[in-house]
Formats: structure tokens, sequence, C-alpha cells
């Protein structure tokens, strides 16, 4: 699907947060890399790979309470693959977080080794924390941190400096500000960027919004929806799909039409809220492939 209008993002201060992460990178042992599980492709900064360099990598697949499991096992099996470590976790309930410290020393162990050979077997790990807005970055580090807290809330950019965290067990992380690309190349990246809410809805046209993720969700995930919303059958276009979802919920005008844009509206709440069931829309790139 294609937007009437194509999404473009230009964020202020993309140029200084990339100074910033440059700047830090030498104060930190490894970069941990917050991601969406359920698009674990399109939350990430396609720059990040050459501004990290060579700086080890650990790949924290947030909010996998939210998508499919199945995907998201391949998923870490396909950044081993590229050489990443990576695991899921859910920062709300803290599901996964214990093995966090255990897979940071593991991906760091050849450092770990030197350093006890050298008399400093007590130095901790310092990592920073990068993720684009929304992904749960501050989530995952409040959930890790004791004698602070980082901003977190539910709408994209809000952690503006960096900041240092102690975490129990021996590491300190390093809050950065969230990172976003100043204009987006791939349209579609950007879409499901948008279905997560990582891109503010009051920027886009809702009811196109919806159709776009309907079109994914008719698919193998459609049972969902037909158990959601007591579907009989899918009446073929994801326009045609939105309005049998908005009549099934009532949403009706005078005449009998639907309120498309209201459908539109909760379909995209109740698809963030994790009330559709588990999802994920983006595969594992082909053999070969990168993201």
């Amino acid at each position: 699907m294609e937007l009437s209008k194509p999404i473009q993002w230009f964020p202020g201060h993309m140029t200084k947060t990339r100074r910033k992460l440059q700047e830090c990178l030498p104060l930190v042992d490894i970069v941990v890399e917050v991601l969406d599980a359920r698009i674990p492709s399109g939350s990430r900064n396609p720059d990040l790979d050459s501004l990290l360099g060579g700086k080890p990598r650990l790949v924290v697949l947030n909010k996998s309470d939210l998508a499919d499991e199945q995907a998201t096992r391949k998923w870490i099996s396909w950044f081993s693959g590229q050489g990443i470590a990576a695991m899921a976790a859910d920062c709300k309930s803290g599901r996964g977080i214990p093995q966090f410290l255990p897979m940071l020393r593991k991906t760091l162990a050849s450092k770990i080794a030197v350093w006890e050979s050298k008399g400093m077997g007590n130095r901790p790990i310092r990592a920073m924390v990068v993720g684009i807005p929304n992904v749960g970055k501050s989530s995952f580090i409040n959930r890790m941190a004791r004698g602070g807290k980082a901003k977190a809330e539910d709408r994209p950019g809000v952690t503006r400096s960096n900041q240092w965290f102690v975490v129990e067990g021996g590491a300190q992380l390093l809050d950065t500000p969230g990172v976003l690309w100043p204009k987006f190349e791939d349209q579609q990246a950007a879409l499901r960027l948008a279905y997560t809410g990582a891109i503010r809805d009051q920027i886009l046209d809702v009811e196109e919004l919806a159709c776009g993720l309907l079109e994914i969700l008719s698919g193998s995930y459609f049972p969902l929806l037909q158990e959601r919303y007591k579907l009989t059958e899918n009446p073929g276009g994801s326009w045609e799909l939105l309005q049998a979802i908005g009549r099934r919920r009532g949403m009706l005008v005078s005449g009998g039409e639907v309120n498309t844009e209201r459908a539109a509206i909760m379909l995209l709440d109740e698809f963030r809220g994790g009330k559709l069931g588990r999802i994920t829309l983006e595969d594992i790139p082909e053999s070969g492939g990168s993201i």
C-alpha cells in the first residue's frame, strides 16, 4: 500500500543526536539496541551500522508480548546469523529481562577475560542504550535501573539528554535521545512504524493507515480479525474489511453508513494494545538479505 501523501520526518536535532552518539561511543563497551519485536527491521535506524562501527551490540526485541512468538524466534536466529546477539523482552511485565545481564556478559566474554587478567574483574560493563522513539527504550532502562528513572511516555521522543543509570549486577547504562532518520526513503518501513504508533496519527490519514494495516492482517492473521470482530467472511478489499469491522461494532451514522474514521481509530488502538492477538508485521529477510 502507498499513502496518498508520503510520510516525512524532519527532526531538527538529528545532526546533533548523531554527534552525541559518536561522542559517547568511546565511553561504552557495548551498544544495546532496543527494537519493536513487531517490526524489527522498521524500528531500526538505518544509519546505526555506520555510526557504531565495530562496537559490540546486543539487540533487545521489546514488546515481544505483542509479537508473534514464532516470528520473534526467527528474528533472534536471524540476528545471531548476522553476528549480533539478540533477546526477546517485555518491559511492561518484566518478562525476559533477567536474561539481559547474562547475555551482556556472554557477548563481552573476551573483553571481560582481558579485564580479569589485568586485575579489573570488578570493572562495571558500560552500555549505551539506543532506539528510535516509542520502541520502549526508556521503559527498558527503568526495568533495569536503580537510583533513578528514565522518563517514559507513550509518545515519540521524550528523552532529551544523555543520562547514566546504575544496574544491579555490575553494569551502567547510558540513555540517549531517541533517533529517527530525517526522511523516509522506504515508505513501507515508514508505514509499519505508523501502524505501531511511532509516528503521530495527527500527521496521517487514519483511514488510509487502517486500510494499510488490514492489507497485512487480512492474510495469515485474518482468523484473529474474525475472532475479534465476529466476522463471518473476508469481504475482499481492505476498505470493505474496515467497513465490515465498523458495522460489526455498530459504528454507524445517519443513513446506515459506517463511520470509517471511528472504525480506523479503534482498529489501530486495538492493534497497538495487543487486543487483536500477537502479530508481527515483518518477515526475516530472504537468504543473504540485510535490514
